[in-house]
Formats: C-alpha cells, sequence, structure tokens
C-alpha cells in the first residue's frame, strides 16, 4: 500500500492546495491509496484529485473508502463509485456511486444502504439538505436485519432520515419476506436505540385455551412510549390495554398501565367467591429527584380480584403476588431525614395497614459535639388503620388509632487495645396510643414507654498467606478473615405489653432471624422485654482470580441465647448459617440453613449448586425445604421438600435448549416440568417452550408457547429467562 498527498493541510494557506485570503481553518485532508499500483492524478492550481484505483478519504472526522473518486479539496465534494462506503460518527453509509461534500455532509446517491447498528435503512433518489443535513430518498425500506436481502423490513415510497438520530416514513408497510403484513400510516424508528415494533406471543394453556398474545411498541417521541397489547385465549376471550412511560427528565419518570379482559370463564377465588367477567388491572409508578436529597415515589396497584396477577401476568405475579399502593416524599440532609408516606388499601381482599399518613424524622448516626458519644432517633406519628381481607360471608374486623412514637439512643464506641471494637449503648422509647376504634379493638388511649442498653463486642483477625497457589481451585494468594461478634440486649419489661395495644406494626413471620437491636427491630407494637446474646462468627478465604480479589468461602452462622426466655420462646434460638464456596470461578455452592437447636431439627433448608464454565453449557440444580408449620412462624403454613433442576446447552451457534424440573419429594411428584428451544434468526431470536404442571388433586396445567424477541429491542435482559422463565408462555 503506497501513500500519496498524505497530508494536504488548509490551515492558515500552509499546503499545497491553493490559499486565499480571509481562508478559516477547515481541517485537515488525509488521502491514502489502497493498492500498490497506486494511480492518482493530483492538481496543485485546483486541488482536484483523481484516483483510478481504490482510495482512502479522511476529513473532519469523515471517512470514505471507494474504487475510484474524484475529491475537489476546495469546495470538499468527493464523487465516489464502486464499493463506496462513508463513514461519521457512528453512521455508516454504503452504495455504488455516491455524490458527497465533507464540508456540508450533503449527499446525493442513486441506490445506497444505511445503519447506525442494530437499525439499518436503504433507498434509492437520495438526496440531502446541506443545511440541516436532513436526507431524503424513494423506495426506501428499514431493517434490523444486516443482510442484502433481509426478511423483515418496513417499505415506503418516501423516507426521511436524519442521520444518528432516526428515519421517518409515510404510508409503509411491513413485509415479512415477500408478504405485507401490516400498513403504517406514519412510521419512525430511531438509529439510536430500539424502535416501533410487533412481539406476538402464540400459543395454547389448559386454564385458557389456544391464545395469541399481541404487543406494538410505540416509541412516540423522546419523553413518551408506550406498549398496546391486545390479546385473545379461547376459553377466556379478549384482553387489552396500553402501558405508557414517560421519561420527564428532572421530574423523573412515570409509567401507566392499564389492562381489560372480559373473561368468559373467570371461576371462583381463593375465598371460594365468583370473579366477576369484568376483570382489569390499573398500575401507576413514579419516581423522581427534581432536587439534590429529595425524592418522590409513587406507586397505584388496582386490580379487580385476587386472581387477576394470576390468571393474566404470572411472571408479575411470583415477584410480587400481593402489591401494595403507597406515596412517599423523602428529603435528606447530612444526619437527617424527614419522610412523609401514604399507604391507603384499594384492593379490599388484600390485608393491609393503611398510614393516612405517617410523618418519620430520623437522625443518622452522628457524633455529638467534640465527646466521644454518638446519638441517633427515629420519631413517627401518624394514624393507623389494620384492614383486613374482606369477603362476602366474613365481616371485616378492622381497627384504627392515632398513635406517635418516639426513638432515642446514645452509643459510646470504643476500640480496645487496638482491635476490640466495644460499644455500648442504652435509649430509650415512648409510644401514644390515641383511642381505638373498629370491630376488631376497641381500646382506650395509653402510653407505652420502654428502656433498653447493651452492647456490641467484635473484632477482625487475618492472615495471609502470598504463595499459596494450586491450579485445581485457582488460588493465586490465600487470605483467611475471621469476625466474631457478640450483641447483648437487655429490655426490661415494659409498662404495656403487645396484648395490651393494638398491633399495627408487629413482627411478621420471617425466613431469617429478626433483628434484636434497636432502631433495626421495628415491630413498634410488639416491642417486649429482651434479655439476649446474639453470638456471629464469619469466616472468608479469599484469593486473586483474573486480577480480581474474590471469596473463595464465605460463611457467617448466628444465634440467640435467650437468658430470660418469654412465653412460647426456647432458651437457644436457632442457628442460622449463609455458605458460599466457589472452587473456581465458574462453580459455587451457596446454602442457607435454619437448625432447630431445642428440637434437633432442621426448620429450613436452601442449597443450590451452579456450574458455568462458559456460555455452552451451563447447570443449575438446588434443594429446597421448609419445615411444616413451625413455631413461631405457623404462619408459612404447609411446608416444602422441593428438588430444582435446570440444564442449558448450546447446540452451535443458532440453536439452544433448557430443561428445568421441579420434583416435590414429599409428594413423590414431578410438580413442574419446562423445556424451551432457542432458535437465533439473524435480527431476531425465537423460543418454543412447552410446561407442564401437576396441580395435585386437579387436572393438569399444559402451556405451549412460541416468543419472539427483536434483538434491536430485546423482550429480556440476559439470563432473565433462566431467573424468571414465566414470562416465555405468556406475560
Amino acid at each position: 500500500m503506497k501513500k500519496l498527498c498524505v497530508m494536504l493541510a488548509l490551515v492558515g494557506g500552509i499546503g499545497l492546495a491553493p490559499f486565499h485570503a480571509g481562508a478559516q481553518i477547515q481541517g485537515v485532508w488525509e488521502v491514502e491509496s489502497l493498492t500498490r499500483d497506486a494511480r492518482l492524478d493530483w492538481d496543485p492550481d485546483t486541488g482536484v484529485i483523481h484516483a483510478t484505483t481504490p482510495i482512502l478519504v479522511k476529513y473532519s472526522g469523515a471517512v470514505l473508502t471507494a474504487d475510484r473518486a474524484t475529491v475537489n479539496q476546495e469546495t470538499g465534494e468527493v464523487l465516489a463509485e464502486g464499493r463506496v462506503r462513508i463513514q461519521r460518527d457512528n453512521q455508516i453509509w454504503v452504495g455504488e456511486r455516491i455524490l458527497y461534500n465533507f464540508k456540508t455532509r450533503q449527499m446525493q446517491a442513486e441506490q445506497f444502504r444505511t445503519g447506525l447498528a442494530p437499525v439499518f435503512a436503504g433507498a434509492y433518489g437520495l438526496s440531502g439538505d446541506a443545511t440541516n443535513q436532513i436526507y431524503t430518498a424513494t423506495n426506501a425500506f428499514v431493517t434490523t436485519d444486516d443482510v442484502a436481502k433481509p426478511f423483515e423490513r418496513v417499505q415506503a415510497s418516501h423516507i426521511t432520515i436524519v442521520p444518528g438520530e432516526y428515519v421517518e416514513m409515510r404510508r409503509a408497510t411491513l413485509y415479512l419476506g415477500s408478504v405485507p403484513a401490516f400498513y403504517f400510516p406514519y412510521y419512525k424508528r430511531r438509529l439510536d436505540g430500539p424502535g416501533n415494533h410487533f412481539s406476538v406471543v402464540p400459543g395454547y394453556r389448559s386454564r385458557y385455551g389456544a391464545f395469541l398474545l399481541g404487543t406494538y411498541t410505540w416509541l412516540i417521541n423522546d419523553t413518551l412510549d408506550a406498549e398496546l397489547h391486545l390479546d385473545y385465549r379461547t376459553k377466556s376471550g379478549v384482553g387489552m390495554g396500553p402501558d405508557f412511560n414517560a421519561h420527564l427528565g428532572r421530574w423523573g419518570e412515570a409509567a401507566l398501565s392499564y389492562y381489560y379482559a372480559y373473561d368468559d370463564s373467570p371461576g371462583k377465588d381463593a375465598f371460594g367467591d365468583n370473579i366477576s367477567h369484568h376483570r382489569q388491572r390499573l398500575h401507576l409508578a413514579y419516581r423522581a429527584e427534581p432536587w439534590t436529597n429529595l425524592t418522590l415515589r409513587s406507586q397505584i396497584r388496582y386490580q379487580s380480584d385476587p386472581s387477576m396477577h394470576r390468571d393474566f401476568f404470572e411472571s408479575a405475579y411470583r415477584q410480587n403476588p400481593q402489591p401494595t399502593t403507597f406515596f412517599e416524599a423523602a428529603k435528606f440532609w447530612d444526619d437527617f431525614a424527614l419522610d412523609l408516606y401514604v399507604q391507603p388499601r384499594i384492593n379490599d381482599f388484600f390485608d393491609t395497614v393503611e398510614r393516612l399518613p405517617e410523618v418519620k424524622f430520623t437522625g443518622w448516626r452522628q457524633q455529638l459535639g467534640v465527646s466521644p458519644l454518638y446519638y441517633e432517633s427515629e420519631s413517627a406519628t401518624g394514624f393507623y388503620r389494620r384492614r383486613f381481607a374482606e369477603t362476602n360471608a366474613i365481616p371485616e374486623p378492622r381497627y384504627e388509632a392515632f398513635r406517635a412514637d418516639t426513638y432515642h439512643q446514645v452509643l459510646l464506641p470504643w476500640t480496645l487495645f487496638g482491635w476490640l471494637n466495644v460499644t455500648p449503648r442504652v435509649g430509650g422509647r415512648l409510644t401514644y396510643y390515641g383511642e381505638t376504634h373498629g370491630p376488631g379493638s376497641q381500646l382506650e388511649e395509653r402510653t407505652r414507654s420502654v428502656f433498653n442498653t447493651g452492647a456490641e463486642v467484635s473484632f477482625k483477625a487475618s492472615r495471609t498467606w502470598t504463595g499459596a497457589t494450586n491450579r485445581l481451585f485457582q488460588l493465586d494468594g490465600l487470605r483467611h478473615i475471621i469476625e466474631p461478634s457478640v450483641n447483648y440486649v437487655y429490655v426490661p419489661r415494659p409498662n404495656r405489653r403487645p396484648g395490651e395495644l393494638p398491633q399495627f406494626d408487629d413482627d411478621l413471620p420471617s425466613l431469617l432471624l429478626l433483628p434484636i437491636e434497636y432502631p433495626d427491630y421495628n415491630a413498634v407494637d410488639s416491642v417486649d422485654a429482651q434479655n439476649v446474646l446474639r453470638f456471629g462468627l464469619r469466616n472468608r478465604l479469599q484469593t486473586r482470580r483474573e486480577g480480581q480479589l474474590d471469596n473463595v468461602v464465605d460463611w457467617a452462622v448466628f444465634t440467640d441465647w435467650r437468658l430470660n426466655p418469654e412465653d412460647g420462646q426456647t432458651t437457644f434460638a436457632d442457628l442460622y448459617s449463609e455458605f458460599v464456596f466457589r472452587p473456581r470461578s465458574w462453580l459455587s455452592l451457596a446454602s442457607e440453613t435454619r437448625y432447630d437447636v431445642d428440637g434437633g431439627r432442621w426448620r429450613m433448608a436452601f442449597h443450590t449448586l451452579t456450574v458455568q464454565p462458559g456460555n455452552v453449557w451451563s447447570w443449575s440444580l438446588g434443594h429446597y425445604y421448609l419445615r411444616d408449620y413451625w413455631a413461631p412462624a405457623p404462619a408459612w403454613g404447609e411446608g416444602n421438600d422441593l428438588i430444582y433442576n435446570s440444564v442449558f446447552y448450546r447446540l452451535n451457534e443458532n440453536w439452544g435448549v433448557r430443561a428445568t424440573h421441579y420434583y416435590d419429594v414429599d409428594g413423590g411428584r414431578l410438580q413442574q416440568q419446562m423445556y424451551s428451544l432457542y432458535r437465533d434468526f439473524r435480527n431476531w431470536t425465537g423460543a418454543l417452550t412447552f410446561r407442564v404442571r401437576d396441580n395435585r388433586g386437579g387436572a393438569d396445567d399444559y402451556t405451549v408457547a412460541f416468543t419472539v424477541s427483536l434483538k434491536a429491542a430485546p423482550r429480556y435482559r440476559v439470563g432473565d429467562d433462566a431467573i424468571r422463565p414465566y414470562g416465555l408462555i405468556g406475560r
């Protein structure tokens, strides 16, 4: 490759090109032959270069290559022919004959293709406006398929292109192959992101027969986009509704979603009541930070019946089976925070504690002047209403009251001997309850006072072996960190026991050990006497892998020793363990267990093994165990003994398979099995999924669905189909 006229500078008259008085700095021309037998003809008087062999031209951030070209340095105009390729910024133009002005960006072409991956366009008769850099063309198409003959394309007789931003069409038609599939009176597609597109999911499910779920994604403008849903289920009928998303800049993000279905066979809900044929949901969400340290959040979650989400939006239901409605405004300072929270109930079939409203003032842990003491506080006041799920047969035993609560604590952190951390603390809580009204509780106004004290003792020790290496376990040096801790909490018996108070914020069932220290323990109405020691021990083994610090072993265990057990409590709480072992970067074993020390039995055990040595295959194996109706959390009801297995294998660059199974050990049955076949179709991907659910005593539930997703606008983030696979068989 030979360079000729490498730098033709147009800077203040310096260079080989003609200089005119008053000329300004315009840029630097670089012209380079792409073959050894370069045939370039340069006229120094006119500054015109004629190239009859492949050439590369660079000027002001733009690059052009062609088989032959004529370059006019004075005007900036280049006439290029033969495999012409122009790139400016991220936009690429390809054609056989293009007239392009590097200075004005004006362009003319008889036939061309352009794109800003993953969106591409092609047309005839291109012309460009030199002032606002808007291009128009005829007989045009837009596609996400980067091949000479795209399968999916939107075609129109006229197109407008704003490079790097969008393409615009009128009276456009969507073609699949040679078949016209849809007509657009107006079509606009962004070049710097996903554009308007259709998504359809055909399938069959025993519960509602054959179905076709259709979605049109509509990017209205930079501020507003939408998804329009139109679904049909042979046993349930038609369902439809829009989802709107507003991007308001400083004023945050807002989302509005509405869905209505006339269900031909709604059935009964969990309470045995008939479900109305008219089924709907309305979701509204908003979040903004209009000024520094001011956060606004709101969420409205209405649904016509408790089974609405389960029947039509299974993926959302499994993430949150009982969504709440709230409004919140929070202001933060360095040492304090003020929070206004409103939580009404709009679905009368859910248990809810209404807060109408609640105002909370929090003092973060902060030093008191120059003293060694630290102070923290939390105060809240509001009107609360406890409401239980309503059914046609049982009246609601609701109750309500005003409550004002304030908590303050002083701490004295010490470090003894340079390694032992000791933090004694003392605090107090005062809570006022107004008169309680309602059929569920009728109490006179009362005040409760609580005193607490205690101390936390902990230290951290470590040792390093820099020479410890092992290929099998990918060890490059080893460090062991041990962190033992003891936390003592003493609370004498309050003047009012929980049974004498209305319960708005009480102890909720938890698989984890509840906090024992204030203010982390925030079940305000369940505060009672405590005399307990919490023991904790954490061990970590760390090494270097791929230049980063990685935990080979991370193991933490906790338990409580109750010096004065209350009614229903044992001397020792359950032993809780969290364990993660990563012998290699692609192999991990995680375990969470809860063991009843006094009863000598497991209450909970979750184990998962994950193997992912690359992108060809992966395997996950899990065991989930939960004891039936175990105290002090009988609300968990019937337990589980479940084995989970999921295997993915990529057959080649276009095909992949996944199989997932849930086996009920107690029942001796395959509770659920799901199989997915994935196919890569160049510009979109498809998944054919089959699922069978054993409904224990009822008819098996069969589902088969075919889901497609454009690569330019993927329906799921990477890995979502493994974590939340239910989106593959519906919404």
